[in-house]
């Protein structure tokens, strides 16, 4: 596995990091999304503070998180039902 040398800069900040030549673009991708995320809770809340920033994009983030587990947790469930249901009908079909 090939590992590169990167900075990534958040929040005015470098930070260096090595990482996998495959996860290199997906980092950078990143940093870019809190950057732009960070600029738009400055201009949405007029906050100047990046501690604060960082505070509240870590909050939003996390909330963002709980609520795609908890979509896809009901997915999960609704697709575990529908198969359950297909698998009694398939099964009165094969032994019917």
């Amino acid at each position: 596995m090939t590992e590169l040398s990167i900075k990534i800069r958040v929040a005015d900040r470098d930070y260096p990091m090595r990482v996998a030549a495959q996860d290199e673009e997906r980092l950078r991708l990143a940093g870019r999304m809190l950057n732009e995320r960070l600029r738009e809770f400055r201009d949405q809340y007029g906050i100047q503070d990046k501690q604060d920033l960082l505070a509240m994009l870590a909050l939003a983030t996390m909330a963002d998180r709980l609520k795609v587990g908890k979509e896809k947790d009901g997915t999960d469930a609704a697709l575990t039902e529908r198969l359950a249901r297909l698998d009694e009908l398939l099964s009165g079909v094969v032994l019917g």
